[in-house]
């Protein structure tokens, strides 16, 4: 269906009507309405005096204006009004009202015109009975009456209710598809949520896989180049460090497992009330999301057992503590350590032998980190570790994500300085 009302391969309906049943159904209604008038104007002819064709002609014409009763309702009621005197158009005023009251023309125009045709009518029955029946004048005006509202009352009523019904029928239908639009609207939105959901799970699962490895990992690394350069000369250190190896390797599978068996418990069960499969999908990942950030995570009384592993590993590090500690949300700490724990990764990579200060300010409603790392002393040997780009812009993210503010970049003397600062609140 086209907006001009046509189908495929086919002419919509002519003129003004809105379906070709309609138009059908007002030809056919116009042409017996036709042959009614044309035979009611034999006697009207020959009561005028007129020719017989006239007669047959003037009434053919005004049983056919019932065609137009869609078009101009209002022009075939005054019609059926002006020719009730020769006695013609029955069903012409019957339709013609009805059509009247049914269409969109103001009520107080409606109850004119069928005022007028009930006047008219009533005139025309009385004028006519009068002289043909011997009864009383009352019986004739009763009579009359009866005759007037039984042609002008039940069509007129009809026509308000048919009227009534339309109006309300298109009503329903305006807002079944006003509704039928706010759901795919809404379905639209819940299938971007569920998109954004996903999203944010891959990047969170990413996040929290790439600190979780790759601090281990640099670990296992430095303490495997030391290995192999002690390995020779210094048996005790180089078993020392090969065990330190293990640690780091199964304290990475640890948590490697506990995130992978967030990622694979059983989803919740779904909620009595039915919902569309995009909000299941994004409420169980962002339940995900939540559980696989906040169970069992790392939180600040960690730093020291943090900081003692890099030490291990042949880093200078100096960590300086200001103010009182207290118990703040998990994922701020969370956030904070791994921030840490980061920047002591991008230290092993980028700045091996450098010497590190990590300073931890607890503050009235905000914690403060910094990690600043020196120059390079030159003697220690480059570890050779892998940078995919993605430490920096994963703390970022992360104290962005608590409304924290996040700087990063090198420091006057060479080095580079991380600094992080999260709203406890």
């Amino acid at each position: 269906m086209t907006s001009t009302g046509e189908v495929e391969g086919r002419a919509g309906p002519p003129l003004w009507w809105a379906r070709r049943r309609d138009a059908v159904g007002d030809v056919v209604l116009g042409g017996v309405s036709a042959v009614e008038c044309a035979w009611e104007g034999v006697a009207f002819a020959a009561e005028a005096g007129l020719p017989t064709a006239v007669g047959v002609l003037f009434g053919f014409v005004v049983g056919a204006t019932l065609v137009l009763r869609r078009r101009w309702p209002i022009a075939v009621v005054l019609v059926g009004i002006a020719v009730s005197p020769a006695a013609m158009g029955f069903l012409l005023a019957v339709v013609g009202m009805y059509t009247l009251a049914s269409s969109e023309v103001p009520r107080r125009i409606t109850a004119t015109l069928a005022s007028m045709s009930l006047a008219a009518t009533f005139v025309v029955m009385y004028l006519r009975t009068r002289g043909d029946v011997e009864a009383d004048p009352t019986l004739v005006v009763v009579l009359s009456g009866f005759v007037a509202v039984a042609l002008t009352v039940p069509p007129v009523l009809f026509g308000l209710y048919i009227g009534a019904r339309r109006r309300l029928m298109e009503s329903l239908q305006e807002r079944a598809d006003s509704l039928e639009r706010e759901l795919s609207l809404l379905a639209d939105r819940a299938e971007e949520r569920a998109e954004w959901a996903r999203t944010e799970e891959r990047t969170r699962i990413a996040r929290e896989m790439h600190d979780v490895v790759a601090h281990r990992v640099s670990l296992m690394v430095v303490h495997a180049a030391a290995l192999e350069a002690v390995a020779v000369k210094d048996p005790a250190r180089a078993a020392k460090n090969a065990a330190l190896v293990g640690d780091m390797g199964r304290q990475a599978l640890t948590e490697l497992r506990e995130m992978l068996g967030v990622l694979r418990a059983a989803p919740k069960p779904a909620p009595a009330d039915p919902l569309p499969a995009v909000a299941v999908a994004a409420m169980a990942l962002a339940g995900a999301a939540g559980a696989a950030g906040m169970e069992d995570g790392p939180s600040l009384d960690e730093l020291e057992v943090l900081v003692g592993q890099s030490r291990a590993a042949g880093m200078t590090v100096e960590m300086l503590v200001h103010g009182e500690g207290a118990a703040y949300a998990a994922e701020v700490e969370q956030t904070a350590y791994r921030v840490v724990q980061e920047a002591l990764t991008n230290c092993h990579k980028h700045a091996p032998g450098a010497r590190v200060v990590v300073r931890l300010a607890h503050r009235s409603g905000e914690v403060a980190m910094q990690v600043e790392n020196g120059p390079c002393d030159g003697k220690a040997t480059e570890p050779g570790l892998p940078s995919g780009g993605n430490g920096l812009v994963g703390m970022r993210e992360r104290v962005l994500g608590l409304g924290g503010v996040f700087v990063s970049g090198p420091t006057d003397t060479g080095g580079f300085r991380v600094s992080a600062v999260l709203p406890t609140a």
